[in-house]
């Protein structure tokens, strides 16, 4: 085992952390959630588990940051990809959105176990800091919504929301768990398939038509 250090000052404590992060989200692009743990993240970075527990106190502590850092990366995806005064239409909107959803698709695995398990066992300091930057995110993306399609705060909301849980539900469905693989096989079931980026785009449209009747489908 590598000899470990602690860290001592601020800069060094982010470099552990980061490294910690880097190993959980490492083990979870080959990995299902419930396999991870303190001790598969400490193995990885051939540290004991004491040493890890200097730096946190669960594994759902570091996968909040992960969601942080990747929720972060998207919503400045959309702030570059929607600048102010850049009058997209409902078909623009849709198609370079589903672009964003579709290259930011670690934060959509991430958001399908926020709410159920990673936010359920952090310390309220963390949980605060992390809901802070995501309703400032939402906030300003919503505001876009409104500026593009002139709704009112409460509809652009509701948009962003129906968009990104549509999402999350379709990237799960599409995602390759072999033990699903091994049950429709036994039942006999040959799911239709999915085509992401088609059906986020369709949907996009066909929400945008719902919270902005007025606003014209085919304008770009």
């Amino acid at each position: 085992m590598a000899d470990f250090v602690r860290a001592r000052s601020a800069e060094h404590k982010r470099e552990r952390m980061g490294e910690i992060k880097a190993a959980a989200r490492d083990l979870f692009a080959t990995r299902p959630y419930h396999e991870i743990t303190l001790s598969t993240i400490a193995e990885r970075l051939s540290w004991t588990r004491a040493n890890l527990y200097k730096y946190v106190t669960s594994k759902e502590e570091v996968f909040l940051e992960l969601c942080a850092d990747a929720m972060g990366a998207y919503f400045d995806a959309l702030d570059a990809a929607f600048p102010t005064g850049c009058g997209y239409g409902p078909d623009t909107i849709a198609q370079v959105w589903t672009g964003i959803i579709a290259a930011h698709r670690d934060y959509l695995r991430y958001c399908d176990i926020l709410p159920s398990i990673i936010e359920t066992n952090v310390s309220v300091d963390r949980l605060a800091a992390f809901k802070t930057r995501y309703y400032g995110w939402t906030d300003r993306f919503a505001a876009t919504l409104r500026g593009l399609l002139g709704i009112d705060a409460e509809r652009a909301y509701d948009l962003f929301l129906a968009v990104h849980y549509h999402a999350v539900g379709i990237d799960g469905l599409g995602r390759w768990n072999p033990l699903v693989e091994d049950a429709l096989q036994r039942a006999g079931i040959v799911p239709p398939a999915i085509d992401f980026r088609d059906n986020v785009a369709e949907f996009i449209r066909a929400m945008i038509a719902h919270y902005a009747p007025e606003r014209r489908a085919g304008e770009v």
